[in-house]
């Protein structure tokens, strides 16, 4: 099996990310809690975007799992402040859009330096 092209794989975490806007923000709001750790969809959105050109073998995967994880609990400047001021569906991607991203920098400046 081919992996998906870069472009491919991007347009279909863009679709997840403006789906779990609608999706995290009704479930959080039928909950009634600001973000609910029963709610996923933004973990999986945000450890796909960390995993997004990834280098081959397994030893990437790892750290790019470990690394998204790390940023989503530390949650560093800027992702903390938002994670507090904004809510709804937006707020609840918004957090693990960006520690999905840091760990994609994170990642790919690693591969390119080893």
């Amino acid at each position: 099996m081919r992996p998906l092209a870069p472009v491919m794989y991007l347009a279909i975490v863009g679709a997840m990310f403006l789906i779990g806007i609608w999706l995290c923000g009704v479930t959080a709001r039928e909950m009634g809690l600001h973000d609910p750790g029963g709610i996923v969809w933004d973990e999986w959105v945000g450890l796909l975007v960390t995993l997004w050109l990834l280098p081959d073998g397994w030893i990437w995967l790892l750290a790019g799992f470990g690394l998204f994880r790390l940023f989503d609990i530390l949650k560093p400047w800027p992702i903390g402040g938002l994670d507090r001021r904004v809510s709804g569906g937006i707020g609840i991607m918004l957090d693990d859009l960006l520690a999905g991203i840091y760990g994609f920098l994170v990642i790919q400046l690693t591969a390119r330096l080893i």
